[in-house]
């Protein structure tokens, strides 16, 4: 039987430095000059070392019709308390090249080549190279 002081402690997602998986998804992405690009769907934990490999995150569309996913690496992906979210620095050009897919799509996640290259492609560098993903 869980304690109160247990239970406080479940409940709390977030400290000054940690913060809950299920708290990172819905957190918005913005670009460096503050426009919003997008939210964090889903969050790509590495099993064996523990370790956060990518997020996904969805753009476009309205009230999620005709919405894309896309895989970007961790390490590219920065908090900014101001904001209330992640910032990233990536270009129209490099959204329109990368590898996407769509709510109705099949993802292989497993598809080394595809988690490997869609940061490559973006011009980013991706932890997915040197990690399992």
């Amino acid at each position: 039987m869980a304690t109160s002081t247990q239970a406080r402690t479940l409940d709390k997602r977030e400290t000054s430095n940690l913060i809950g998986s299920d708290k990172v998804e819905g957190t918005p992405v913005y670009r460096l000059n503050g426009d919003n690009i997008g939210q964090i769907e889903r969050v790509m934990i590495d099993k064996i070392s523990g370790k956060v490999a990518y997020a996904v995150m969805s753009f476009g569309g309205f009230l999620g019709i005709g919405e894309d996913y896309y895989p970007l690496p961790w390490s590219v992906l920065t908090y900014n308390p101001t904001l209330g979210g992640y910032e990233v620095e990536i270009t129209d050009q490099q959204l329109k090249n990368a590898p996407k897919y769509s709510r109705h799509e099949t993802w292989d996640w497993a598809d080394r080549q595809r988690t490997q290259g869609h940061a490559s492609e973006r011009g980013l560098t991706c932890p997915c190279a040197t990690t399992r993903c």
